[in-house]
C-alpha cells in the first residue's frame, strides 16, 4: 500500500476520535507511533525507536527528547511531540533545539499528532533552522508533501539527498505559505506591487481600498480558471477514443422526457461548475468517478455515475443561479451569485460524497 493511503487511512481512523486523546502519552501511542510505523520503523524496536532519548547537554543532566529514530547506533532523526492539537511554535520546543545542537542528527521533527513539521540546519550547522523544509498535516494531506516524506522513510532514507532536496523544500514551503496568505486577504505590500502592473498613479489609500478586493478576486479567478483548464485537459485525456464521460442522460423512460434531454445543452459555466466540483472532490474521491448528466432543468453532478448518489445540481439556466447540496437526504438549495461561490461549499460537498462511502 502507498504511503499516502496509509497515512489517509490513519486519518480516518483517528479524526473522529480525537475527543478521546486526553493526554500526551495518548497523542504518542494514537498518532505519533503510527505515523513512525507508516514509515517503516519498528516502534517496537529499541535500537530502531528510542523512548525518551537522553543526552547530558552542559549543566542539564537527563533531559529527554521523545523518540529518536536511529541507523547503525546513531541518531539520525529527533522526534518531540506535544499533545494533540498543541502549539507547534519553536517556543515551546526547547528540548529539540538543544538536542540537535549536541547530537549527530540532523533532521528534527516536531509534531502535536496531527501536524508533523521537518527541521534540518540549513542556515547555521548544527542549530537547527527556525523554518520548516517539510509539513504534514494528517487533517489535510497533501500529495507532493507526502511524496518528499517518503525520503525520510526506512527503506529510503538517504541523508545526502534529503539534505539536498531540503533547502528548495524550505523555500517553496514559505513561499506557498505567502501565497495563500495573499488569497486569502492581500497585504498591502503585495497589493502596491499588484497595482504597479495596472495603475501609473499615486497609490492613495483610497485606491488602495479600492484595489485590495479587485487583487483578491483576481487571484481567485486566475486560480479558478488554472483548474478549470486542467481538468478540462485531464478529462479529454482519460476519454481520448472513448465515449466522453460528461453526457446527455435520459432522465426518464417516456418519450417526452427522451425528447426533452436531447434538447438540453450543457453550457460552458455547467461545465466549469463541473470541473470545479472534482477539483474540490479530488483529495476525498477519485474524480473519475465523479460524473455530470446534464438535463433540461439542471445539470447533475453524480457519484459513479448512479442517479442514488446525488452529489450536487446545478442550476444556471433562470434567472438566479442556485444548486442543490445533498449533504442531507433530500438535497438543500443554495444560491450562488458566480461560479466562486462552489469553493465555498468544499466541506458540503465532501460530506454529500462522505454518505456514499459505505
Amino acid at each position: 500500500m502507498e504511503l499516502i493511503d496509509v497515512l489517509r487511512a490513519l486519518s480516518a481512523r483517528m479524526m473522529p476520535n480525537l475527543a478521546l486523546i486526553q493526554t500526551e502519552e495518548a497523542t504518542k501511542n494514537a498518532l505519533v507511533l503510527p505515523f513512525l510505523n507508516a514509515l517503516g520503523y519498528n516502534v517496537f524496536d529499541p535500537t530502531e525507536v528510542v523512548p525518551e532519548f537522553t543526552a547530558d547537554i552542559g549543566t542539564k543532566k537527563g533531559e529527554k527528547v521523545d523518540y529518536a529514530i536511529v541507523q547503525n547506533g546513531k541518531p539520525i532523526m529527533l522526534i518531540e511531540c506535544k499533545h494533540v492539537g498543541g502549539d507547534l511554535s519553536l517556543n515551546h520546543a526547547g528540548q529539540l533545539l538543544r538536542y540537535f545542537h549536541v547530537t549527530e542528527a540532523r533532521i528534527g521533527v516536531l509534531t502535536n499528532g496531527l501536524v508533523y513539521r521537518f527541521y534540518t540546519d540549513l542556515e547555521k550547522p548544527n542549530r537547527m533552522d527556525e523554518r520548516a523544509f517539510l509539513e504534514v498535516d494528517l487533517a489535510d494531506l497533501d500529495e507532493s508533501a507526502v511524496s518528499e516524506l517518503k525520503k525520510l522513510s526506512k527503506g529510503t532514507f538517504n541523508l545526502d539527498q534529503m539534505l539536498a532536496a531540503a533547502t528548495d523544500l524550505k523555500y517553496l514551503r514559505a513561499f506557498k505559505v505567502y501565497i495563500a496568505e495573499q488569497f486569502a486577504a492581500p497585504s498591502d505590500e503585495f497589493v502596491r506591487l499588484m497595482a504597479k502592473q495596472a495603475y501609473d498613479g499615486s497609490l492613495t489609500a483610497k485606491m488602495r481600498d479600492q484595489m485590495g478586493p479587485l487583487v483578491r478576486r483576481a487571484l481567485q479567478q486566475f486560480l479558478s480558471e488554472r483548474v478549470a483548464a486542467r481538468l478540462q485537459s485531464a478529462i479529454e485525456s482519460e476519454v481520448s477514443g472513448e465515449e466522453r464521460a460528461v453526457q446527455v442522460v435520459v432522465p426518464t423512460a417516456t418519450v417526452e422526457a427522451e425528447n426533452a434531454a436531447r434538447m438540453s445543452e450543457t453550457t460552458e459555466e455547467e461545465r466549469e461548475g463541473f470541473m470545479i466540483v472534482r477539483a474540490l472532490l479530488r483529495p476525498v474521491v477519485d474524480v473519475s468517478r465523479v460524473v455530470m448528466r446534464d438535463v433540461q432543468s439542471y445539470c447533475g453532478i453524480l457519484l459513479d455515475d448512479n442517479n442514488r448518489k446525488p452529489l450536487v445540481r446545478l442550476h444556471f439556466n433562470g434567472a438566479r443561479k442556485f444548486v442543490t447540496v445533498f449533504d442531507v437526504e433530500a438535497g438543500e438549495r443554495v444560491d450562488i451569485s458566480s461560479l466562486d461561490d462552489l469553493y465555498g461549499l468544499e466541506e458540503r460537498l465532501r460530506a454529500a460524497a462522505a454518505r456514499y462511502a459505505t
